[in-house]
């Protein structure tokens, strides 16, 4: 076994076997580097040099990559472990951030060149804790600029992130360096944030799990808001199993964070191999469209999902059966299809109220203007140092908020969330009709798409999101793990929706087609980056 396949082996087992001597964190972090100098290439710059050949071999999931930070993290696990001491749940496993959570000492940009000089004075909460557990923090990965795409592609740090599966085609967004990181073995967990499904869209496209938890389970404080009423901090990983550990780690109350709620975190490890025995599985058609307005017309248009997509979601709702599950079919969610209008406006909104405090006064980028032209210096920072994305948000934002529009666009769009939220409420009443314990669905209506394809219509983009983004609205967890591949040979993600705080159920279910799936044939098959350095 190469130094290098070491980045191959499972979280769980990595931190395992470091807590009992039989391998040093110190190796495990050198292999790391190791994996990320063969297909990573150059980190995000805000130079805009011409892309080379090379770099179009290469995934360049980093921002920053804090090496000296995590090799003195790997010794501290070390020296405890060889002191008899406990190491921590995730001793010496080499971990990823996306680039929109402080990190004490180190450049956090949210991918902006507003940001690109700020230095965090402190380090988020979930990332606090998983250093507490052990972990050791690779750097920055990169994303859309403030979370705000579903592609990578709004970056200000060039070149963006490419999917390692197929280097001509997006990773995802806004979390697309996390799910790229991590499958390509550059780390083997990754923190990212869920807006409207920027966590389990790059997951699918990427091939790896991806959780947005309940509203509230994980502590926001340290991570650069972007919508604060959807925003969820989650773990990224490449097994069920990790991303449960992951979640245990992160999960709790925070003083510093008053939406993070403060009921106890169970062992979501334990029980996880339960099985799906006796849980009631549901399927909905409204899960099985997608529905988007014309580019040229602007008429909506509905159409099934393509044939492959389809039959993965149900093929999954025939293992599952197999293993023991009840799967419940017809089950409606009308409000669905609201899901994209509605975090269209509240997105926006809320998007622009958070940035208005990037000024150029208290810290980041600012422009040069004449001495004592308070306005000026606001208006040329903003213009220079924010992206086309912001800067849109920013309009939309104000536009649809201001006087009557307010009453419009913003109070229709919070009725239809409240609609969205009762589809859910209702299907997973236990005493109501349906009685779900988990709804099955796709993650992500189509693989991954190439680079360039959409990125410009932020609009068109965004219903890329159209099957995640109700979970936000709603509040619930949301599991996004692989379901197979295309015929393109491209990941494609299954979904498992969860009521309230039932993380635990998501983990039970997507464990549970992962043990039933473990000898099927596209497991076998590695990212294109992976199969060339082994």
């Amino acid at each position: 076994m190469n130094a290098m396949s070491l980045m191959d082996q499972s979280a769980f087992d990595i931190a395992r076997k470091i807590q009992r001597g039989e391998l040093a964190a110190v190796d495990v972090l050198d292999a790391a580097l190791e994996r990320i100098a063969a297909v990573d290439g150059r980190p995000g710059t805000l130079d805009n040099s011409p892309l080379t050949q090379e770099d179009q071999t290469k995934v360049h999931a980093f921002i920053a990559l804090t090496a000296d930070r995590a090799r003195q993290q790997a010794e501290r696990v070390d020296a405890r472990v060889s002191a008899g001491e406990d190491a921590g749940a995730l001793a010496g496993v080499p971990i990823t951030i996306k680039d929109l959570f402080c990190l004490k000492g180190v450049l956090t940009t949210a991918a902006s060149r507003i940001l690109s000089n700020f230095v965090a004075p402190y380090t988020a909460t979930a990332i606090e804790r998983l250093e507490d557990a052990g972990a050791v923090v690779l750097g920055k990965v990169n994303m859309d600029e403030f979370a705000y795409g579903s592609s990578n592609e709004s970056s200000a740090f060039k070149p963006t992130t490419r999917n390692p599966w197929d280097l001509s085609r997006v990773p995802g967004g806004s979390s697309g360096g996390s799910a790229a990181a991590v499958a390509s073995g550059q780390g083997c967990l990754s923190v990212g944030t869920d807006t409207g499904g920027s966590i389990r869209q790059p997951a699918a496209y990427c091939g790896v799990v991806g959780l947005k938890p309940t509203y509230g389970r994980i502590s926001r404080y340290g991570a650069i808001a972007f919508a604060s009423s959807l925003d969820c901090p989650g773990p990224l990983a490449r097994n069920v199993r990790d991303a449960a550990l992951m979640l245990s780690v992160m999960a709790g109350a925070d003083t510093r964070d008053s939406t993070a709620v403060r009921l106890p975190v169970p062992d979501y490890l334990a029980g996880i191999d339960r099985g799906v025995k006796g849980l009631r599985i549901g399927l909905s058609k409204d899960y099985l469209q997608i529905s988007y307005p014309h580019p040229d017309t602007g008429e909506t248009i509905v159409e099934d999902l393509p044939a492959e997509i389809r039959n993965m979601t149900l093929r999954a709702a025939e293992i599952l059966a197999t293993e023991g599950a009840e799967i419940v079919e017809n089950v409606p969610m009308p409000n669905s299809i609201y899901g994209i209008p509605a975090y269209f406006v509240i997105s926006r909104v809320e998007a622009s109220s958070n940035l208005h405090r990037f000024d150029g006064v208290k810290y980041g980028y600012r422009a040069r203007v004449s001495q004592g032209d308070l306005t000026e210096l606001y208006r040329m920072t903003r213009a220079e140092g924010f992206g086309l994305e912001p800067k849109l948000r920013v309009l939309m934002g104000m536009y649809m908020s201001g006087g009557q529009l307010g009453l419009q666009y913003l109070q229709r769009a919070l009725q239809a969330r409240s609609m969205i939220r009762a589809d859910f409420e209702t299907a997973f009443d236990p005493d109501g009709p349906y009685r779900l314990d988990v709804l099955l669905t796709p993650t992500a209506p189509t693989p991954a798409f190439k680079m360039g394809d959409f990125y410009g219509d932020s609009t068109l983009m965004q219903y890329s999101d159209q099957l995640t983004v109700p979970a936000n609205h709603a509040g619930v967890p949301a599991l996004s793990i692989p379901g197979g591949l295309s015929a393109e040979g491209l990941p494609m993600g299954l979904q498992l929706i969860g009521t309230d705080f039932a993380e635990a159920t998501l983990f039970r279910a997507g464990y549970a087609f992962e043990q039933a799936t473990a000898d099927a044939d596209w497991r076998a098959v590695k990212p294109c980056v992976l199969a060339e350095v082994e």
